[in-house]
Protein backbone atom coordinates (compact mmCIF):
# COMPACT_ATOMS: atom_id res chain seq x y z
CA UNK A 1 0.00 0.00 0.00
CA UNK A 2 1.26 2.97 -1.37
CA UNK A 3 0.47 6.45 0.95
CA UNK A 4 1.23 9.81 0.16
CA UNK A 5 2.54 11.81 2.65
CA UNK A 6 2.57 15.97 2.35
CA UNK A 7 5.22 18.25 5.11
CA UNK A 8 4.79 21.65 5.48
CA UNK A 9 7.95 24.25 6.27
CA UNK A 10 6.87 27.33 7.07
CA UNK A 11 8.46 30.88 8.01
CA UNK A 12 6.98 32.91 10.63
CA UNK A 13 4.78 35.44 8.93
CA UNK A 14 4.65 37.94 11.70
CA UNK A 15 0.63 37.26 12.48
CA UNK A 16 -1.38 34.18 13.49
CA UNK A 17 -3.85 35.01 10.58
CA UNK A 18 -1.49 35.13 8.16
CA UNK A 19 0.43 31.96 9.40
CA UNK A 20 -3.14 30.35 9.21
CA UNK A 21 -3.79 30.91 5.88
CA UNK A 22 -0.51 30.36 4.38
CA UNK A 23 -0.87 26.84 5.99
CA UNK A 24 -4.06 26.10 4.44
CA UNK A 25 -2.91 27.30 0.76
CA UNK A 26 0.29 24.70 1.54
CA UNK A 27 -2.24 21.90 2.42
CA UNK A 28 -3.93 22.57 -0.76
CA UNK A 29 -0.74 23.13 -3.02
CA UNK A 30 0.01 19.23 -1.33
CA UNK A 31 -3.69 17.78 -1.87
CA UNK A 32 -2.88 18.53 -5.47
CA UNK A 33 0.19 17.20 -5.66
CA UNK A 34 -1.09 13.97 -4.44
CA UNK A 35 -1.18 13.86 -0.42
CA UNK A 36 -3.63 11.97 1.52
CA UNK A 37 -1.62 13.14 4.73
CA UNK A 38 -0.28 16.50 5.73
CA UNK A 39 1.00 17.40 8.65
CA UNK A 40 2.02 21.05 9.60
CA UNK A 41 4.89 22.47 12.05
CA UNK A 42 5.05 22.55 15.69
CA UNK A 43 3.00 25.29 17.01
CA UNK A 44 2.42 26.25 13.42
CA UNK A 45 0.08 29.35 13.70
CA UNK A 46 2.43 31.48 16.16
CA UNK A 47 6.54 32.07 16.01
CA UNK A 48 8.18 29.51 18.34
CA UNK A 49 7.87 31.89 21.45
CA UNK A 50 9.89 29.64 24.06
CA UNK A 51 12.75 31.58 22.82
CA UNK A 52 11.43 34.32 25.66
CA UNK A 53 9.48 33.61 28.99
CA UNK A 54 6.45 36.58 28.49
CA UNK A 55 2.74 35.64 29.80
CA UNK A 56 1.74 37.74 27.11
CA UNK A 57 2.18 34.78 24.66
CA UNK A 58 -0.89 32.32 26.79
CA UNK A 59 -2.97 34.46 24.42
CA UNK A 60 -2.03 31.98 21.15
CA UNK A 61 -4.10 29.34 23.05
CA UNK A 62 -7.24 27.82 21.46
CA UNK A 63 -9.11 24.97 23.00
CA UNK A 64 -8.90 21.69 20.92
CA UNK A 65 -11.31 20.39 19.59
CA UNK A 66 -13.32 23.63 20.50
CA UNK A 67 -11.27 26.36 19.06
CA UNK A 68 -11.59 28.40 15.65
CA UNK A 69 -8.59 26.68 14.21
CA UNK A 70 -9.58 23.07 14.74
CA UNK A 71 -12.73 23.88 13.10
CA UNK A 72 -11.13 25.46 10.08
CA UNK A 73 -8.53 22.43 9.46
CA UNK A 74 -12.12 19.88 10.47
CA UNK A 75 -13.40 21.59 7.16
CA UNK A 76 -9.81 22.12 5.23
CA UNK A 77 -9.37 18.22 5.58
CA UNK A 78 -12.98 17.68 4.18
CA UNK A 79 -12.80 20.15 1.42
CA UNK A 80 -9.26 18.48 0.39
CA UNK A 81 -9.99 14.80 1.54
CA UNK A 82 -6.54 14.61 3.43
CA UNK A 83 -5.58 13.91 7.21
CA UNK A 84 -4.21 16.18 8.65
CA UNK A 85 -2.14 16.75 11.99
CA UNK A 86 -2.18 20.19 13.46
CA UNK A 87 0.28 21.38 16.00
CA UNK A 88 -1.09 24.17 18.49
CA UNK A 89 -0.72 25.40 21.61
CA UNK A 90 -4.45 24.06 23.40
CA UNK A 91 -5.97 25.77 26.55
CA UNK A 92 -7.39 22.72 28.92
CA UNK A 93 -9.22 25.87 30.86
CA UNK A 94 -7.60 29.38 32.24
CA UNK A 95 -3.79 28.38 33.02
CA UNK A 96 -3.64 24.81 31.85
CA UNK A 97 -2.25 25.18 28.39
CA UNK A 98 -0.66 22.34 26.21
CA UNK A 99 1.57 22.05 23.53
CA UNK A 100 -0.57 19.96 21.13
CA UNK A 101 -1.26 18.41 18.04
CA UNK A 102 -4.83 17.97 16.90
CA UNK A 103 -5.47 14.99 14.19
CA UNK A 104 -8.35 14.82 11.82
CA UNK A 105 -9.47 12.23 9.61
CA UNK A 106 -9.56 12.58 5.95
CA UNK A 107 -13.68 13.30 6.07
CA UNK A 108 -12.63 16.25 8.27
CA UNK A 109 -13.56 14.31 11.63
CA UNK A 110 -11.89 15.31 14.15
CA UNK A 111 -10.26 11.67 15.69
CA UNK A 112 -8.41 13.23 19.04
CA UNK A 113 -5.08 14.65 19.81
CA UNK A 114 -1.52 14.33 21.09
CA UNK A 115 -0.05 16.41 24.35
CA UNK A 116 4.08 16.72 24.24
CA UNK A 117 5.57 14.93 26.89
CA UNK A 118 8.82 15.79 27.46
CA UNK A 119 8.52 19.47 27.98
CA UNK A 120 12.51 21.54 27.74
CA UNK A 121 13.76 24.37 29.65
CA UNK A 122 16.79 25.34 28.87
CA UNK A 123 18.13 28.93 27.20
CA UNK A 124 16.03 29.53 23.89
CA UNK A 125 13.70 26.92 25.06
CA UNK A 126 11.56 27.96 28.00
CA UNK A 127 9.30 25.41 27.46
CA UNK A 128 8.26 24.67 31.26
CA UNK A 129 6.71 28.30 31.16
CA UNK A 130 4.37 27.95 28.90
CA UNK A 131 3.26 24.05 28.85
CA UNK A 132 2.16 21.32 31.48
CA UNK A 133 3.66 17.85 30.67
CA UNK A 134 1.33 16.08 28.20
CA UNK A 135 -1.18 13.75 30.17
CA UNK A 136 -2.83 11.34 27.12
CA UNK A 137 0.22 9.13 26.49
CA UNK A 138 1.47 7.87 23.24
CA UNK A 139 -1.79 7.87 21.09
CA UNK A 140 -2.53 5.93 17.80
CA UNK A 141 -4.96 7.29 15.17
CA UNK A 142 -6.78 5.30 12.73
CA UNK A 143 -7.13 7.45 9.80
CA UNK A 144 -7.85 6.87 5.85
CA UNK A 145 -4.22 6.42 5.45
CA UNK A 146 -3.80 3.91 8.15
CA UNK A 147 -2.54 4.08 11.95
CA UNK A 148 -0.58 7.04 12.59
CA UNK A 149 1.30 8.65 15.87
CA UNK A 150 2.00 12.07 17.18
CA UNK A 151 5.95 13.00 19.00
CA UNK A 152 6.65 16.44 19.33
CA UNK A 153 10.08 18.02 18.46
CA UNK A 154 11.95 17.77 22.02
CA UNK A 155 10.15 14.02 22.80
CA UNK A 156 12.18 12.98 19.97
CA UNK A 157 15.27 12.51 22.51
CA UNK A 158 13.30 10.20 24.63
CA UNK A 159 13.33 6.77 22.57
CA UNK A 160 10.59 4.92 25.06
CA UNK A 161 7.87 6.87 23.19
CA UNK A 162 8.90 6.27 20.00
CA UNK A 163 8.99 2.62 21.16
CA UNK A 164 5.43 2.80 22.70
CA UNK A 165 4.12 4.31 19.28
CA UNK A 166 5.34 1.16 17.65
CA UNK A 167 3.92 -1.62 20.17
CA UNK A 168 0.53 0.22 19.36
CA UNK A 169 0.77 0.01 15.85
CA UNK A 170 1.83 2.78 14.39
CA UNK A 171 2.92 2.59 10.91
CA UNK A 172 4.15 6.47 10.26
CA UNK A 173 4.86 8.69 13.31
CA UNK A 174 5.06 12.57 12.74
CA UNK A 175 7.64 14.70 14.28
CA UNK A 176 6.66 18.78 13.99
CA UNK A 177 9.06 20.28 15.52
CA UNK A 178 11.01 23.85 15.84
CA UNK A 179 14.78 23.00 16.23
CA UNK A 180 17.47 25.33 15.82
CA UNK A 181 20.99 25.27 15.16
CA UNK A 182 22.63 26.42 18.63
CA UNK A 183 22.12 23.62 19.96
CA UNK A 184 20.82 19.99 18.32
CA UNK A 185 20.91 20.16 14.38
CA UNK A 186 23.58 17.48 14.12
CA UNK A 187 21.16 15.43 15.84
CA UNK A 188 18.24 15.92 13.82
CA UNK A 189 20.16 14.04 10.92
CA UNK A 190 20.64 11.23 13.60
CA UNK A 191 17.24 10.55 15.76
CA UNK A 192 14.77 10.52 13.60
CA UNK A 193 16.02 8.22 10.97
CA UNK A 194 17.61 5.82 14.11
CA UNK A 195 13.94 5.69 15.66
CA UNK A 196 12.47 4.74 12.46
CA UNK A 197 14.63 1.92 11.75
CA UNK A 198 14.70 0.64 15.78
CA UNK A 199 10.75 0.70 15.60
CA UNK A 200 10.42 -0.24 11.92
CA UNK A 201 7.94 2.08 10.63
CA UNK A 202 8.35 5.58 8.40
CA UNK A 203 9.21 8.67 10.28
CA UNK A 204 8.00 12.43 9.22
CA UNK A 205 10.12 14.87 10.60
CA UNK A 206 8.80 18.80 10.11
CA UNK A 207 10.98 21.57 11.43
CA UNK A 208 10.22 25.21 10.39
CA UNK A 209 12.78 27.68 8.84
CA UNK A 210 14.16 31.25 9.07
CA UNK A 211 15.18 34.00 12.15
CA UNK A 212 12.55 35.05 14.32
CA UNK A 213 12.25 38.14 15.96
CA UNK A 214 12.10 36.74 19.37
CA UNK A 215 15.48 35.25 19.66
CA UNK A 216 18.36 34.95 17.28
CA UNK A 217 18.02 31.19 16.92
CA UNK A 218 17.52 30.29 13.35
CA UNK A 219 15.56 27.36 12.41
CA UNK A 220 17.47 25.14 9.75
CA UNK A 221 14.08 23.39 7.73
CA UNK A 222 15.41 20.30 6.45
CA UNK A 223 12.24 18.56 6.66
CA UNK A 224 12.58 14.94 5.49
CA UNK A 225 11.13 11.51 5.52
CA UNK A 226 12.51 8.56 6.73
CA UNK A 227 12.16 4.71 5.99
CA UNK A 228 12.07 1.89 8.11
CA UNK A 229 15.26 1.22 6.77
CA UNK A 230 16.64 4.31 8.28
CA UNK A 231 17.01 6.00 5.04
CA UNK A 232 15.74 9.62 3.84
CA UNK A 233 13.05 8.91 0.93
CA UNK A 234 14.46 11.32 -1.64
CA UNK A 235 15.91 14.56 -0.35
CA UNK A 236 15.40 16.60 2.46
CA UNK A 237 14.27 19.96 2.32
CA UNK A 238 15.85 23.44 1.73
CA UNK A 239 18.09 24.80 5.40
CA UNK A 240 16.91 28.43 4.51
CA UNK A 241 13.16 28.68 2.39
CA UNK A 242 9.54 27.31 2.78
CA UNK A 243 9.02 23.88 1.42
CA UNK A 244 6.36 21.54 1.11
CA UNK A 245 7.86 17.54 1.36
CA UNK A 246 5.48 14.84 -0.73
CA UNK A 247 6.62 11.88 -1.03
CA UNK A 248 5.75 8.01 -1.40
CA UNK A 249 5.61 5.61 1.76
CA UNK A 250 5.41 2.11 0.73
CA UNK A 251 3.62 0.54 3.78
CA UNK A 252 4.51 -2.92 2.50
CA UNK A 253 8.19 -2.11 3.56
CA UNK A 254 7.06 -2.24 6.92
CA UNK A 255 6.39 -5.94 7.38
CA UNK A 256 9.57 -6.28 5.13
CA UNK A 257 11.80 -4.45 7.19
CA UNK A 258 10.51 -6.34 10.32
CA UNK A 259 10.63 -9.34 9.09
CA UNK A 260 14.76 -8.92 8.67
CA UNK A 261 15.21 -6.88 11.44
CA UNK A 262 12.94 -8.97 14.11
CA UNK A 263 13.79 -6.58 16.70
CA UNK A 264 9.91 -6.68 18.27
CA UNK A 265 10.48 -10.46 17.96
CA UNK A 266 13.84 -9.90 20.53
CA UNK A 267 12.86 -7.29 22.40
CA UNK A 268 12.87 -8.26 26.27
CA UNK A 269 10.52 -6.21 28.62
CA UNK A 270 10.73 -8.67 31.12
CA UNK A 271 14.39 -7.70 31.62
CA UNK A 272 13.58 -4.08 31.62
CA UNK A 273 12.07 -2.79 34.94
CA UNK A 274 14.82 -0.66 35.72
CA UNK A 275 13.70 1.28 32.90
CA UNK A 276 10.72 2.75 34.73
CA UNK A 277 12.32 3.56 37.91
CA UNK A 278 11.91 7.41 38.88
Amino acid sequence: MIVRAGLVQQKWTGDKESMIGNAVDAIARAASAGAQVVCLQELFYGPYFCQVQDADYYDYTEPIPDGATTHLMCETAKAHGVVLVVPMYEAEQPGVYYNTAAVIDADGSYLGKYRKNHIPQVKGFWEKFYFRPGNLGYPIFDTAVGRIGVYICYDRHFPEGWRALGLAGANIVFNPSATSRSLSAYLWQLEQPAAAVANGYFVGAINRVGIEPLGDNEFYGTTYFADPRGQLIGEAASDAEEEIVVRDLDLDQIAEVRDIWAFYRDRRPDSYESLVRP
